[in-house]
């Protein structure tokens, strides 16, 4: 089984990308084989000038080879005004609306207050359910002030986030295991 991160922060380092991976190593640990990661950072360039899905560039190309090859997606997004970021949102825009069909997915954000939680239930949630992804229950909301930049990285500073990451784990893997005996009952 496999396990893709994607962070839909535009900075690196960032504070989303550091919960995403972490989110990732915790759910992977003993269930998956396969790790991978996908930055709108990294792919920003590209991605903004990217308009037709049919002729996207090989670095989108190959971040969506390894979302449609997972078996569990960790979306992770700073908030903006409210909202995710709008290169995230562009990111699944030119993606085939059937290529993430039945897939598990964790949500996480980070924002400067708490006010600024309400996009995982209100955006991110529908956004993915439009392309018909399962999303665990638990969602992960961590404030800016939970962060600590040390030696230009930051770090989880705020020991009770770890406990929602345990939640998103048991959760995770559960749906996961429940799916795969659907899956072989169905077969």
């Amino acid at each position: 089984m496999s396990i893709v991160g994607i962070s839909g922060s535009l900075a690196d380092p960032s504070r989303t990308s550091v919960l995403v991976d972490l989110i990732v190593g915790q759910v992977a640990v003993g269930a998956f084989s396969k790790k991978s990661f996908v930055s709108i950072a990294g792919i920003a360039p590209s991605l903004g000038a990217a308009l037709d899905p049919q002729s996207i560039p090989a670095e989108i190309g190959s971040a969506y080879e390894k979302l449609i090859a997972a078996d569990v997606i960790v979306v992770g997004t700073p908030v903006y005004k409210g909202s995710y970021s709008g290169l995230l949102k562009h990111f699944f825009d030119l993606l085939d609306p059937k290529s993430l069909r039945g897939k598990v997915a964790v949500l996480a954000a980070t924002g400067g207050s708490d006010h600024h939680s309400l996009v995982l239930e209100h955006q991110l949630r529908p956004l993915l359910s439009f392309f018909g992804v399962y999303t665990i229950p638990a969602t992960v909301y961590v404030k800016d002030s939970d962060f600590v930049k040390e030696d230009g990285n930051y770090r989880l500073s705020n020991p009770d986030i770890s406990a929602r990451i345990d939640t998103i784990v048991a959760q995770t893997l559960g749906l996961i295991g429940r799916s795969n005996s659907v899956s072989s009952i169905a077969a």
